[in-house]
């Protein structure tokens, strides 16, 4: 058989990190190719090449139709892709991570399994979000209380500054066009963010559905992150697209969104904000090339894979298969 045409799979260590990455884009109603080293997308205007490489995220909404070597070049680049509903606000699958380490997934699989330190990470995610305050000993009513009342000044104060009248958050997920434009506006802006933190938590290696304040969800870590940055981010651009009551306006929030993503750095935040929240430091790594497979051990903890321990008591000058073994 001959090889498949087009470029060498790249290896992990020659992909760009994460926290190096442009954000997301976008499609609906059109078919998704590959060219060599690039995403082709057609519809009926014709056809656009995407390289796709320094993409974190995909989103694929209605109407779209990809076929496998698209699938395959994105899996290859380490892009994650995200099946969603119209306008981006429904999420119904994702794709493969890009790192091979699973250092990330066992910190936070400790730390939420631990009701003492999942209150920790809770209320240092409040302190990441409103800083200045002394959470050390709130328990998660107070914090929920709090963060009620602060999120809700800053409703206020957003609709006083632009003018838009704010009655609260009232939306129908399964109709994005039901809503009032500050509704639709926030609606495309938070699936734009929770799309690009899930993708982001994919692909450092973490479980979407493990979160510290929220829970019962597949997405529960997804909008424990995203929280974070809705104050700074997808908020204030909502209630200024709103404002402007543009026709289409999950599309042009959208594209706001976009760019402040793109200005602000919001990826290696997140990156950065999740290696401080479950390993205690800002360790700012990817774990991109790092590919190591040992063995669980109660007693010590892990052990080289790869050998033949002949009793369960033997630990030392353990068996080593040859190449004519294998």
């Amino acid at each position: 058989m001959s090889d498949m045409p087009g470029v060498d799979r790249p290896e992990l260590q020659q992909l760009p990190q994460m926290r190096d990455r442009l954000s997301f884009i976008y499609l609906e109603r059109c078919t998704i190719n590959r060219k060599d080293s690039a995403m082709t997308v057609t519809d009926q205007r014709g056809t656009v090449h995407i390289p796709i490489a320094m993409l974190s995220v995909v989103m694929l909404g209605p109407g779209t139709k990809i076929t496998h070597k698209a699938v395959e070049l994105l899996g290859d680049a380490g892009t994650s892709i995200v099946w969603v509903g119209e306008q981006g606000i429904r999420y119904y699958a994702h794709g493969r991570p890009l790192t091979h380490s699973s250092r990330l997934l066992i910190a936070q699989a400790e730390k939420v399994s631990n009701t003492r330190t999942r209150l920790t990470v809770a209320r240092e995610m409040y302190s990441m979000r409103f800083p200045g305050e002394d959470v050390s000993n709130l328990t998660m009513q107070q914090l929920r209380g709090r963060e009620g009342a602060r999120i809700r000044a800053v409703y206020r104060r957003v609709s006083k500054e632009t003018g838009v009248e704010w009655n609260g958050r009232e939306y129908d997920p399964d109709n994005f066009h039901d809503g009032n434009p500050i509704n639709k506006a926030l609606s495309a802006a938070h699936a734009c963010l929770y799309g690009l933190v899930h993708s982001v938590i994919v692909a450092i290696g973490c479980s979407p559905g493990l979160g510290f304040v929220h829970t019962g969800n597949e997405r529960s870590f997804v909008y424990d992150i995203a929280d974070l940055y809705k104050t700074d981010l997808t908020i204030p651009i909502a209630f200024e697209i709103a404002s402007k009551n543009p026709n289409d306006i999950g599309s042009v929030t959208r594209h706001a969104v976009r760019d402040s993503i793109s200005k602000g750095q919001i990826i290696e935040r997140i990156v950065s904000d999740i290696h401080n929240l479950l390993l205690g430091c800002d360790a700012y790594q990817d774990n991109v090339s790092i590919s190591v497979l040992n063995l669980w051990d109660e007693r010590f903890g892990f052990v080289s894979s790869g050998v033949s321990y002949r009793e369960l008591n033997y630990v030392e000058e353990p068996e080593t298969f040859s190449s004519e073994d294998q």
